[in-house]
């Protein structure tokens, strides 16, 4: 029985590790659903590579954070291991082993439930953030609120490559915030990151791009070459990106107008 409450612990100790450092993840600007799967990667110490891990090894903090669930996750997974034979080769009578698989049972699905439940997620979510604020120095930001990452908004990397239409050409001639997509920063390999670069900065081959605008802006610009539809295609964007702007100028003089003519009423 104790060996079972013990894996129960242990487990349910597990999940709110990994729940901590995906929140502290999150708040150094890596998405929440890759926070999320590296968080788990490296607390089982499955070592997937990906685009992330490489951003990961670069950043202090985050690497920091990946380090620590390494280190805690091989101690957690041995003695959950240990727990497990425990419970079921230690007891001499079949119903110590089912009561000990009761509690297993039980556990886990009370631990799968607050997994999934929202609720759950709001409230550690919020005491995650109010001691991170309290006890470190990392700097808590909702970056998904903050770069209002909805209504088909996204944030989005891109590899240059060398027929792509933006390699060799400066910001200006691109001229992308005509079509509502805004360059945050361009990692170039061998010179390092630069961060919301001026109109004179020239994209070259193997930039990594970080995009931020509509999802189909910056689909539509990935696959763009260089040749005479790509300049189409430009030309079509910025169009309905004026529109859309001719659009939100409407809305807006309509919510003023509509409030005018409600303090009227009230006087």
């Amino acid at each position: 029985m104790i060996a079972a409450v013990t894996l129960f612990l242990i487990v349910s100790i597990s999940a709110l590790i990994t729940k901590i450092a995906a929140t502290a993840l999150v708040h150094t600007g890596l998405s929440s659903e890759s926070a999320k799967f590296q968080a788990r990667s490296a607390y089982t110490g499955t070592g997937f590579s990906t685009v992330e891990s490489e951003s990961i090894m670069g950043h202090p903090i985050r690497r920091k954070i990946i380090y620590q669930l390494m280190l805690i996750g091989n101690a957690g997974i041995v003695t959950a291991m240990s727990s497990l034979i425990l419970t079921f080769v230690l007891p001499e009578t079949l119903a110590s082993r089912l009561y000990g698989l009761l509690i297993i049972v039980a556990g886990m699905g009370l631990i799968f439930w607050a997994i999934r439940s929202k609720m759950v997620d709001r409230a550690l979510s919020k005491l995650i953030n109010t001691l991170l604020r309290k006890y470190t120095n990392l700097e808590v930001h909702d970056f998904a609120a903050v770069l209002h990452l909805k209504d088909d908004y996204k944030i989005s990397e891109a590899r240059v490559d060398h027929d792509g239409w933006m390699c060799h050409r400066t910001l200006e001639e691109l001229d992308l915030r005509q079509e509502g997509i805004t360059i945050l920063g361009v990692d170039r390999k061998g010179h390092g990151y630069f961060g919301s670069p001026s109109g004179s900065f020239k994209i070259l081959p193997h930039d990594r791009v970080t995009l931020y605008g509509k999802a189909e802006g910056i689909q539509s610009l990935y696959n763009r070459k260089k040749d005479h539809y790509a300049f189409l295609e430009h030309d079509r964007m910025v169009a309905e990106e004026a529109e859309r702007q001719i659009e939100e100028d409407r809305g807006l003089s309509e919510i003023v107008e509509t409030k005018e003519n409600q303090n009227k009423r009230s006087i």
